[in-house]
């Protein structure tokens, strides 16, 4: 049950700051906003402050959302002027239509940037709220690579290298790998006191998060399980904050390559049920997992509607650009089929996730 809580609480935190990033800009812009959604499908329940008003709709699918824009489908926008007589869309000064191709771009920009930026806010968050970094001591030591034969042993704490201090596993780890294989001076504390090591790192073959073979400088040594409670200022969280996005939004961007290029299998990809099952777990390891993960799914949610995918936000970019380059709109009957294959297409990569959740969960039973 809290399962399925938490995937509600984070997947309607993304579709709704998502939808908020296209809303207020195009309120920004001057443009009438007909319905705010939650959810696809059937109304469950809504409201407006009045007539001409933005409706504020609940649907039943909570699988995404979305923001109806007067001129956003002629076809299914109604218009009459004060005589009653049908007016054109197009043509009324609050019509997304009748907004230029660059104000129009922006709207549509509007809402994977609003998953960035919220990315990065509650990453703050998290690391103001304190978040738990591993401690530089040596848990483990592989036999016959550099360390061992360094003498470096199980338990020792790494202070510095190269007389730069260590405090974190992590600064460990980064200095090790990008030594190029230069000799690295270990000050390391025992209980007898400190002592001097030189180690020189050696290059070996690894299997990195996406499965495949990469060779990286390592001295053959593992973490411990001992870590430091750490909270950092705002401005530290927001320089922590935006180091951690940027690695997030780069390792999301390398794994949707590698699968489009087919790198790495289609069996990677995850759909709504790894991430209920993934929102369960993290909320049991407290609010800054959970908000590291929320994180996550908003840039991947920012990343994946920038893909020029018909009927996706990129899909929407793609046009208005060729339309600003051109300087006239695609056919109607262009972005018509253009938007059906984008639906096939988003239905088929819908379909697989589920049959991969789906494979995942009954393997795992």
């Amino acid at each position: 049950m809290s399962t399925v809580f938490w995937a509600i609480v984070v997947l309607g935190a993304l579709i709704f700051v998502h939808e908020l990033g296209h809303f207020l800009v195009a309120r920004m812009m001057g443009v009438r906003v007909l319905v705010f959604s939650l959810g696809f499908g059937p109304r469950i329940a809504g409201w407006s402050r009045g007539a001409g008003e933005t409706e504020y709709r609940l649907s039943l699918i909570p699988l995404g959302g979305y923001v109806k824009m007067l001129g956003e489908n002629e076809e299914e926008d109604e218009e009459k002027d004060q005589s009653g007589h049908p007016v054109v869309v197009a043509d009324a000064p609050d019509s997304f239509a009748n907004q230029g191709v660059w104000s129009r771009i922006a709207i549509v920009f509007a809402g994977p940037a609003f998953n960035f930026l919220f990315a990065l806010m509650v990453l703050v968050m998290a690391f103001m709220l304190g978040v738990g970094e591993l401690l530089p001591v040596v848990g483990s030591v592989s036999r016959g690579m550099p360390a061992e034969q360094a003498g470096l042993r199980v338990g020792d704490r790494v202070v510095a290298i190269n007389e730069q201090p260590v405090t974190r596993w992590e600064v460990l780890s980064q200095t090790i790998k990008r030594s190029e294989g230069v000799p690295l001076r270990f000050t390391v504390e025992r209980p007898e006191g400190p002592i001097l090591l030189t180690i020189q790192p050696r290059v070996q073959e690894m299997t990195n998060i996406f499965g495949e073979t990469v060779r990286t400088w390592l001295v053959g040594i593992g973490p411990g399980s001992g870590t430091e409670f750490v909270t950092y200022g705002f401005f530290s969280a927001l320089v922590k904050g935006v180091e951690h996005a940027w690695r997030m939004t780069d390792m999301i961007v390398t794994g949707v390559w590698k699968i489009i290029t087919r790198s790495i299998p289609a069996d990677q990809i995850g759909g709504p049920l790894m991430i209920a099952e993934m929102a369960g777990k993290t909320a049991e390891q407290g609010a800054s997992s959970m908000l590291f993960f929320m994180a996550l799914i908003s840039i991947n949610l920012g990343i994946l509607n920038l893909l020029p995918i018909p009927v996706l936000d990129g899909g929407h970019l793609l046009f208005f650009l060729i339309e600003a380059v051109k300087g006239s709109p695609l056919s109607e009957q262009v972005r018509l089929q253009a938007n059906r294959a984008g639906m096939f297409l988003l239905i088929v990569l819908m379909a697989w996730a589920m049959k991969n959740d789906l494979t995942r969960i009954f393997s795992d039973g």
